[in-house]
């Protein structure tokens, strides 16, 4: 129970002026915040699913008695606490009242005392009926988050309380994360889980639009702004109106149109091409970045204030290679739907795989891997391979062998996982000691135990985008 009763509303409901004036002080000299009305009519247009309070009534109103009333918010919310007064000493009434859900019957006269430890104790009642919606409301985000956001790494858990949590504000959010790690999952994941969420998602690239057309497509247009804009045209961000615009790689947007989003922003209008009045908008910006955006103002291609106002909350996605077993678990879900999608068995992982899944870098992150795993699927009846195969391209020659302990297996793919890297740097071990994230001297004696050296490194490997 709460001792804190401030702010608190109770609705005193009473025909007899009088007797809501007396109640009214009793109640408020106890802490609590009261609103009075006469009827039945006027209390159920006060109340809601999310009062939080308790309701006290007479039980003989005008036009309305209080059972009647006491029925009526039980069809609303059977949750909400109504205490039932009367000064007719009516036991049937008070035994009809108490079956039809009051939570307390009180006569007339009454101590001031007693009404106000009711009410204390009918709120007490009403704030644990909120809490407990409200967690299971959150639960149920959290368990459908789950579905979306896969991972166990203490990483992704807290990027997913992050999501829940920012999701409901209309604040900016800026993502930022290598390619392939998930970016536009995170943004509809911001609107699907906030009060946005029955209003549009618009989602644009904006590398992938020819600079030509990216301000009409953003900001719209008139008819007769330009040669062949015979009728007007309405931009994404006006169609986001109620909703939530997602603007996936934001660096690579022109910089002459960045004071216009600015404007956007600050504003929270719009100027359409042709147009001479601003259009209102109603907007939540989710932008993400697979560059580091301070660099990207460093090199003049991102103005600082409007990096100011799109990083209000910048969430930060781990690239794979961060998150431990989670290309366990995500390589396993993404089978049993690549499966299903296709009509296929499972195919199952041997020992060999579930080692390369762990230690190869995965530089395409969570897209490449969902790749793998489809083709792992498709491959599995016809000509199975090793997944080490299938992902970097090794023949089957070049494979090393299944045989042999678990230290066996780890230190295999571990030299596999230096060799992937040097190919993929062309020898430069500075950019190899980054990506693995090893000391110079640790890099040095892992080389040396393997037999391995800057000079067989081969041609450089693309990444997977």
């Amino acid at each position: 129970m709460t001792d804190k009763t401030d702010n608190t509303p109770v609705l005193v409901v009473d025909d007899d002026p009088s007797m809501r004036a007396a109640l009214r002080q009793w109640i408020r000299l106890a802490g609590f915040d009261t609103t009075e009305v006469a009827t039945a009519d006027q209390a159920m247009a006060k109340l809601s699913p999310e009062f939080g309070g308790c309701v006290v009534s007479d039980v003989m109103l005008e036009g309305e008695d209080g059972v009647s009333l006491l029925r009526r918010i039980g069809e609303q919310d059977a949750e909400l606490p109504v205490v039932l007064i009367t000064g007719h000493g009516d036991v049937p009434m008070a035994v009809e009242a108490m079956r039809a859900g009051a939570y307390d019957f009180v006569e007339k006269p009454f101590d001031p005392d007693h009404i106000a430890e009711v009410v204390r104790r009918a709120c007490d009642k009403r704030s644990l009926v909120l809490e407990n919606r409200q967690l299971k409301a959150q639960l149920a985000e959290s368990v459908g988050l789950q579905s979306r956001l896969i991972g166990n790494s203490p990483v992704i858990q807290t990027l997913r309380q992050q999501i829940l949590h920012f999701a409901r504000t209309d604040a900016a959010v800026l993502i930022t994360g290598e390619t392939g790690t998930g970016k536009e999952v995170i943004a509809q994941a911001l609107h699907d889980f906030s009060p946005r969420k029955d209003g549009p998602f618009m989602a644009i690239n904006a590398a992938a639009l020819p600079e030509a057309m990216v301000e009409a497509e953003l900001f719209g247009h008139e008819a007769g702004a330009f040669t062949g804009a015979d009728k007007r045209r309405i931009g994404r961000i006006e169609s986001a109106g109620g909703g939530v615009l997602f603007l996936d790689e934001i660096v690579s947007m022109p910089l002459a149109l960045q004071p216009k989003l600015l404007r956007v922003l600050q504003e929270k209008q719009v100027d359409r091409i042709g147009g001479t009045r601003p259009v209102e908008v109603d907007i939540r910006l989710i932008s993400a970045a697979n560059l580091d955006p301070k660099e990207a103002v460093a090199e003049g291609r991102l103005r600082e204030d409007l990096l100011f106002r799109l990083n209000t909350i910048e969430l930060k996605v781990p690239p794979l290679r961060e998150r431990g077993r989670d290309s366990l678990l995500l390589f396993d879900t993404f089978l049993n739907r690549f499966a299903l999608q296709y009509g296929l068995d499972v195919p199952l992982t041997s020992a060999r795989d579930e080692a390369f899944l762990q230690t190869y870098s995965w530089p395409g992150n969570v897209r490449e891997l969902r790749n793998a795993a489809e083709r792992f699927v498709l491959n599995a009846g016809v000509g199975p391979q090793p997944l080490e195969a299938l992902v970097t391209g090794h023949r089957e020659g070049t494979v090393p062998s299944e045989e042999g302990g678990l230290k066996e297996l780890m230190d295999t793919y571990e030299r596999s996982l230096i060799e992937s890297a040097l190919r993929r740097h062309g020898g430069r071990i500075a950019d190899v000691m980054q990506e693995l994230n090893l000391p110079r001297r640790t890099l040095n004696e892992k080389m040396t135990r393997h037999g391995l050296t800057r000079d067989q490194a081969g041609p450089v490997e693309p990444v997977v985008n």
